[in-house]
C-alpha cells in the first residue's frame, strides 16, 4: 500500500490492502462528471501536452495509442467505502496467522537482502515485511488492471485529474526510462504498481536497482521491491534505531506511506508481531 505526494498509496493507499486482499464490495455505479464521448479529444490533447513536457513520441505512442476510457474504473474510483471498520477489527482481519507464518518464513529466506538494506536504508525487515504483506500479500496479488488505462481513466474524470495526469505523465517516463512496458504496466485499479504498489511518480523517484541487472523491477523482482521500499522510508525521514509504534518517531513515516490511521497503525503492530513484539530497531 505510493506517495504524491509520490506515492498515491498516501490518500489511495488505503485502498490497497483492502481492495486487492477483499475488503471492498462491489462498487457502486456512479455517473461520470464528463461525458465518457469526450475522452478521444481529451486524449490528443493530453498527447500534445506529454510532448512538450519533453517525453519522447515513442513512448506517447506506445504508452497511449488505443487506449479507451473505462467506465468501470469511475465506478470504483467513486464508490470507495473502506475503513468503516475499527482498527481492531481491520487490524485483526489483515495480521492473521498465515500472513505471520508467511512472513517469519520470507524474514529468514531473504535475510541477507535485509541485512544489506538494512544497512544502506537504517530500515528494519519487519517493517518491510509488514508492507509487503498487507499491500499484496507478499507479491501474491498485485492486480491485472492495465495501468494506463485507469491512470489515463481517472485522470479525465473530474475529481482529481491533475493528480492522475501527473501519474500518468509519470507512467509515460517509465516507458520512456525502459522500466516496463505499457503492457507490462498492470497493477491495482488506482494505478498502484508492483509487490508494494507505487504509483507511477514514486516509481519513478524511489525504485532502485538493488541486484544491479540494469533493471528496477518491482513487479518481479523481490530486491528492488525490498530495497526501493526502503528507499521510500529513508526519504521520508525513518530515524535508523528509533522506534515505529504510534506515538515514536517513526511512526510518522509511516503515515506517509498511508495516511489513512488505521493502515498506518495496522502497519506499525504487523511490524512488531514480526519483530517479536519490539518496535525499535534491534
Amino acid at each position: 500500500m505510493q506517495k504524491r505526494k509520490h506515492r498515491l498509496g498516501l490518500w489511495t493507499g488505503l485502498l490497497i490492502g483492502a481492495s486487492l486482499l477483499g475488503l471492498i464490495g462491489e462498487p457502486a455505479l456512479a455517473a461520470p462528471c464528463h461525458d465518457p464521448a469526450g475522452f478521444d479529444a481529451w486524449l490528443r490533447d493530453i498527447k500534445k501536452e506529454a510532448a512538450a513536457q519533453g517525453i519522447s513520441e515513442a513512448a506517447i505512442s506506445a504508452g497511449l495509442n488505443n487506449v479507451a476510457y473505462d467506465p468501470s474504473i469511475v465506478s470504483r474510483d467513486h464508490g470507495q467505502h473502506v475503513f468503516d471498520q475499527s482498527f481492531e477489527q481491520f487490524s485483526g482481519r489483515m495480521i492473521n496467522k498465515d500472513r505471520l507464518r508467511k512472513g517469519a518464513l520470507l524474514l529468514k529466506q531473504y535475510a541477507d537482502t535485509f541485512d544489506r538494506i538494512e544497512q544502506q536504508y537504517g530500515v528494519p525487515p519487519a517493517v518491510i515485511v509488514a508492507v509487503w504483506g498487507l499491500e499484496s500479500d507478499f507479491g501474491a496479488v498485485t492486480g491485472n488492471f492495465d495501468t494506463i488505462r485507469s491512470i489515463a481513466t481517472l485522470a479525465y474524470d473530474c475529481r482529481r485529474s491533475d493528480m492522475f495526469k501527473a501519474e500518468l505523465f509519470d507512467a509515460l517516463r517509465l516507458v520512456e526510462r525502459g522500466d516496463l512496458t505499457p503492457a507490462t504496466m498492470r497493477g491495482a485499479w488506482a494505478g498502484e504498481i508492483g509487490q508494494t504498489q507505487f504509483m507511477p511518480s514514486s516509481y519513478l523517484k524511489f525504485a532502485v536497482d538493488f541486484d544491479s541487472n540494469s533493471h528496477r523491477d518491482l513487479i518481479h523482482d523481490v530486491r528492488d521491491v525490498l530495497a526501493s521500499t526502503a528507499n521510500y522510508f529513508k526519504s521520508y525521514g525513518w530515524q535508523k534505531g528509533a522506534g515505529w509504534a504510534p506515538g515514536q518517531p517513526n511512526f510518522a513515516v509511516i503515515q506517509q506511506w498511508n495516511k489513512a490511521d488505521v493502515y498506518a497503525r495496522t502497519i506499525a503492530l504487523f511490524a512488531t508481531k514480526l519483530a517479536g513484539g519490539d518496535s525499535a530497531e534491534r
